[in-house]
């Protein structure tokens, strides 16, 4: 069950993930010069990693991997709808 609930926390951080990067955000200028050079891909990875990281200690039954990721995804959500809301 909580493979499930972080595969599923994990597809909505890669839809918020995409929703940031394409809006258009004034803050987005403000990342670092590897950023753009690599076309915002290292973030993807970085967010892919994240929640394989999860998986994988949701799978060998440690609580705290699942917990972790819960509240991961709970840090992006909040960040997305201050950037998404125009509030940052």
């Amino acid at each position: 069950m909580a493979i499930l609930i972080i595969f599923l926390l994990g597809v909505g951080n890669f839809a918020l993930h995409r929703a940031i990067m394409d809006s258009g955000h004034p803050l987005l200028d403000q990342l670092p010069w590897f950023y753009h050079a690599l076309s915002s891909r290292l973030s993807l990875v970085v967010e892919f990693l994240m929640l394989l990281g999860g998986l994988l200690l949701a799978s060998e039954g440690h609580a705290w991997g699942a917990l972790a990721y819960l509240a991961y995804s709970l840090l992006n959500a909040i960040s997305a709808w201050l950037i998404l809301s125009g509030k940052v």
